[in-house]
């Protein structure tokens, strides 16, 4: 099913799972995803994680799988599945093989983003690889008109039939110089196909509705899905500032750092999130979108207070 013909009805329920670990088994993404189908969840999405480096320059894969993963959920949820298709860490013939399998497998839903590659503060991409998501997207978009690498004309028999989403930031990407250049720079994706927006987690709505405002005055028209994560330990007030590049409101943090264990800290984030998401909903957002984690415990009691 083509994500984007669904996103118009009334807010959703959707969410983000992580591959599992090298090694580990998938059964652990089940049990993420069974508490949560009570809610009835119109997609699932799937991060991709490129290849790392260890203290020893070794390079390593901690989380492989995604299109197996994406496949397994497709087939035994009969849920659409949104694998995440990266620039960083891939050639864009690596790229073409994971869309082909992709496509083979019946999984056309797809979540472009540059991703941070091996260097989060100077992003190089690989040899032969995507510099940038709206690159990514023209190489889909090539593959959707029958053209692939090395090809001089399209062949119609070979199209492939992706919808794309892209990925926007409230409070602005870590590597645009405002917030201004950041949305022109989205508004290039959705020019070049994108079909919606998933935003980075953000903790004040305001930022959410700004953002929301600002796209549409340069003429970005497609869904804007708010990206939600609850808040679960007493460190994440620090951490995920720090590496989300998202500001804690001052009661939300000043309260974080008034607890005492990562239970209280647990309680406080979730009753956050449901004031976040009750509002969001009132407001009319397209779906709520949890990044869980592979933790579904937060989002079960969440979703309860607000479904």
């Amino acid at each position: 099913m083509d994500l984007a013909k669904i996103i118009k009805r009334k807010t959703m329920f959707s969410f983000e799972v992580l591959p599992p670990l090298k090694g580990r088994s998938i059964e652990g993404i089940y049990k993420t995803i069974d508490p949560l189908l009570e809610f009835y969840p119109q997609f699932i999405n799937i991060t991709t994680h490129c290849e790392q480096y260890d203290a020893n320059g070794k390079r390593l894969r901690k989380r492989p799988g995604t299109v197996a993963v994406a496949s397994a959920i497709h087939h035994k949820y009969n849920i659409p599945v949104v694998p995440h298709i990266l620039c960083g860490g891939f050639t864009r013939e690596e790229t073409e093989y994971v869309l082909i399998d992709l496509h083979y497998l019946g999984i056309t839903n797809l979540l472009v983003l540059r991703g941070d590659g091996r260097n989060k503060e100077h992003f190089q991409p690989e040899e032969n690889g995507n510099r940038y998501a709206v690159e990514l997207l023209h190489q889909i978009d090539d593959m959707n008109h029958g053209k692939y690498l090395g090809d001089t004309e399209p062949n119609s028999s070979a199209k492939t039939s992706f919808s794309c989403g892209v990925a926007g930031y409230p409070e602005k990407h870590y590597s645009a110089s405002s917030l201004d250049e950041d949305i022109q720079h989205l508004k290039e994706k959705v020019d070049a196909g994108a079909q919606y927006i998933v935003t980075q987690m953000f903790f004040d709505n305001q930022k959410y509705f700004d953002f929301v405002e600002k796209c549409r005055k340069v003429g970005i028209t497609v869904p804007i899905i708010p990206g939600i994560k609850p808040v679960g330990f007493m460190s994440q007030v620090d951490v995920l500032p720090r590496i989300f590049g998202c500001e804690m409101p001052q009661e939300l943090d000043k309260n974080l750092r008034a607890c005492k264990t990562d239970a209280d800290a647990a309680k406080v984030g979730t009753e956050w999130a449901i004031y976040q998401a009750k509002e969001l909903i009132q407001y009319g957002v397209p779906s709520l979108h949890w990044f869980t984690y592979s933790d579904p415990s937060q989002v079960v009691e969440i979703a309860k207070a607000i479904y």
